[in-house]
């Protein structure tokens, strides 16, 4: 079993940053791919960025590359979702998943969210 716990979100004005923390626990986090999802009030849940066991690859959505930065330190069990030039779309709860298979995939393990509202 492995749980999974963000935080980092908050209100902002388009423009401004944030990071997303998520920390993992249980068995083997080190060896889990972890993708981070964002869903809207009304809108189905989409993918925004993953990363391998390694972070040695990373994938993100074409709506968020070269804006958000996926990064993971396994020491500390954590993967950062650096968020950068946030915009009022961007508006949504994130919520970090853990599992074998890596990028836009299905996960088994997710944690419960943090909510992130850019407005001006």
């Amino acid at each position: 079993q492995v749980r999974l716990v963000e935080s980092g979100g908050g209100s902002v004005q388009p423009g401004d940053s944030l990071r997303l923390t998520c920390v993992g626990s249980g068995r083997n986090f080190g060896d889990l791919a972890v993708g981070w999802f964002r869903q809207a009030p009304g809108q189905q849940r989409e993918f925004v960025s993953g990363t391998s066991w390694s972070g040695g690859t990373t994938y993100y959505a074409d709506s968020v590359r070269g804006r958000f930065t996926i990064s993971r330190d396994n020491r500390q069990n954590t993967v950062y979702l650096q968020m950068n030039s946030l915009k009022p779309e961007d508006t949504a709860t994130y919520v970090c998943a853990a599992g074998p298979t890596e990028g836009p995939n299905e996960y088994d393990y997710w944690g419960q969210g943090t909510q992130v509202t850019v407005s001006s």
